[in-house]
């Protein structure tokens, strides 16, 4: 019998031997390599702290004592050391285990996170509550240094470190976020690490001070010291002590032993204290080192090498088409430059930083700053596309307003995974983007119906001079092969496209509902109810001319789009119609106000009544309603 399967929680790996514990990381890494082959998911992170998550629930008293774990993407041989080993083969299915962190899930699980950098202001706040509620438990927020690089996690340093809170903070140090980690605070995390004159120092004056005899006895404790107070000057702990923490390492992040020493003389510390500890993400990965490609896997890939067991035969993703553009129109451009948020590969800027290194520009977990560095960038004459999911790009939304649009400077948002994204959840979900982005002044805000449009779109919004211009596109798969960029025109401003010539009910249709859209609408004119479609390609400014002309002919408007229904592009459409003529009546048909767990994207958008079968449905209902009526 295998100890995993003796270990149902942290209670039952506290009684093991170390070297049964060096033994159990094995079996976990094993475990989770043959279950994310099947499963897919963010492996990465995961296969570098299992040592860390054992020796943290071993030193640690959890569920009593928290642990507030980053993003989530960590949180894999935590949940399986939590009792969930044997649902983890539902990994970011529907009803399944979440691929993040979740309250509901577990109680182990004491702050959900799917966004980078939230752990220390959450431990931070709970450790607030302990001691408002005069509890005595511990609390300790496991971060990785690319989150680090986020402005969130100074705020919380910031605040914590002149609080003089009973407060953990472990800093898992991998040198990797998603990409390989950025900015200043990377190179001074790695800079004593990689210091061989510094190391091999240390290494002579420990031996020297360990095996010193007689009258150099005591002078080896002094040394001892010294040595100690020469380290403050020459590695990180001189920030974070300066912050007001205590710090700690750095410590190897494999070595359980001494992790578990060194966590449990912390749970006798009082105040901030921050301990530091070295990892290797993708550790054990039988493919080789890990880099960015590993970081996430889809399901059905081959453990040894990472590649998917069939080949795919569909069409380039709308990220991929997105990159290739953005390449091709930086070779026409000079002014054009790129900004992404720690994620080149994620967004498909990675073809673009090669191509164009100078013009590129990776600012790390820190969206914010990347919004308005492309603002002060756009105010000396350069062309910032900024490329971020549309989730992410929720943390930047006072730079878009107060730094972007109030100045009416002409930056481009590039959303990607705008709508559902499937496994990934309901952290991930790109759901509010037409909501807040039809509300800022200046905007433009747009979607294309497939990938030559999107190109279209994309060569549009470069050229566009006047004001911030807003582009999303979902994770999905065009159903269109794309020409080179230079083959593809711009989209003529503030313009729809009527695709088909219906009666009485028209379908304003927004970018992946499009096709949808022409698919119910080919379902109903075979019942005998032929409809309008129109591509509303253009959400603001939206095609007056041609609302005008659906106005005259038709009584009824369904708006479909696929982000939510409250403020949406429907919400919006229906205050415009009311202005104009009020006998017309809008129909709202989005997302509905809940959350929308993990699933296929398939299977999300049925649920919401997105796809032809939902749509047809909404029309129908529609006509029965307007017959009875009749």
């Amino acid at each position: 019998m295998k100890l995993l399967d003796r270990v149902q929680s942290p209670a039952d790996l506290r009684g093991l031997s170390p070297e049964e514990l060096r033994q159990l990381a094995q079996e976990v890494r094993e475990f989770l390599i043959a279950t994310c082959s099947v499963t897919g998911g963010h492996i990465g992170a995961g296969l570098g702290v299992v040592e860390l998550t054992i020796a943290l629930h071993y030193a640690f008293d959890t569920p009593r004592d928290q642990l507030v774990w980053d993003v989530g993407h960590q949180g894999y041989p935590h949940k399986v050391l939590t009792g969930r080993k044997d649902q983890m083969h539902t990994l970011r299915q529907e009803n399944g285990i979440s691929g993040f962190l979740k309250r509901t899930e577990s109680e182990y699980d004491t702050f959900g996170a799917g966004h980078a950098a939230t752990s220390i202001s959450a431990a931070l706040g709970i450790a607030a509550g302990r001691d408002l509620n005069g509890q005595d438990f511990k609390v300790a927020a496991i971060i990785g240094d690319g989150s680090l690089g986020s402005g969130l996690a100074y705020e919380a340093l910031n605040n914590a470190g002149a609080s003089d809170r009973d407060f953990i903070v472990v800093l898992n140090d991998n040198e990797m976020s998603i990409a390989p980690n950025v900015g200043a605070m990377h190179k001074y995390l790695t800079s004593v690490q990689r210091n061989p004159i510094y190391n091999r120092l240390r290494s002579a004056i420990g031996d020297w001070a360990d095996h010193a005899k007689g009258v150099f006895k005591d002078a080896g404790t002094l040394v001892r010291r010294w040595e100690e107070s020469v380290k403050a000057f020459l590695t990180p702990g001189v920030l974070f002590e300066e912050l007001g923490f205590r710090y700690f390492g750095p410590i190897d992040g494999h070595d359980i032993p001494q992790m578990i020493e060194t966590f449990k003389a912390m749970r006798e510390f009082k105040g901030p204290r921050l301990v530091h500890v070295i990892t290797t993400k993708g550790k054990g990965f039988p493919a080789g080192e890990h880099g960015e490609k590993w970081h996430a896997l889809p399901p059905g890939h081959d453990p040894t090498t990472g590649k998917p067991l069939k080949a795919s035969t569909a069409n380039p993703n709308y990220t991929a088409v997105f990159g290739k553009a953005l390449g091709e129109l930086m070779d026409e451009y000079e002014r054009l430059v790129v900004i992404t948020a720690a994620m080149p590969s994620g967004t498909g800027t990675g073809t673009a930083a090669k191509q164009h290194p100078s013009r590129f520009h990776d600012v790390g977990i820190a969206e914010g700053h990347g919004v308005t560095f492309a603002a002060g960038m756009a105010t000396q004459g350069a062309r910032p596309v900024v490329a971020i999911y549309s989730t992410f790009l929720q943390r930047a939304f006072d730079g878009i307003v107060h730094d972007v649009a109030i100045q009416n400077l002409p930056v481009v948002f590039a959303m990607d995974r705008a709508g559902l994204v499937g496994e990934d959840g309901e952290t991930h979900a790109g759901l509010y983007d037409i909501a807040y982005m039809l509300a800022v002044p200046n905007m433009t805000v747009t979607a294309p119906k497939d990938g030559r449009e999107l190109v279209a779109l994309l060569r549009t919004a470069v050229e566009h001079e006047s004001g911030p211009f807003a582009l999303r596109y979902p994770r999905d798969v065009p159903p269109d092969l794309v020409p080179h960029a230079k083959e593809i025109p711009v989209v003529p401003h503030a313009t729809w496209e009527v695709l088909r010539k219906g009666e009485n009910v028209a379908i304003l249709a927004v970018g992946t509902m499009v096709g949808e859209s022409l698919k119910a609408a080919d379902a109903l004119a075979a019942e005998g109810l032929p409809v309008t479609v129109v591509n509303c390609r253009y959400l603001k400014p939206y095609d007056a001319t041609t609302l005008a002309a659906l106005l005259a002919t038709h009584q009824q408007l369904v708006v479909v789009e696929e982000g939510t229904v409250v403020n949406g592009f429907g919400a919006f459409m229906a205050s415009v119609v009311a202005a104009h003529d009020p006998a017309v009546r809008v129909h709202a048909l989005g997302v509905p106000d809940r959350i929308v767990y993990a699933a296929s994207r398939a299977r999300q958008l049925a649920q919401c009544g997105l796809d032809a079968a939902g749509i047809a449905a909404r029309v129908r209902a529609l006509h029965e309603t307007e017959a009875l009526a009749g």
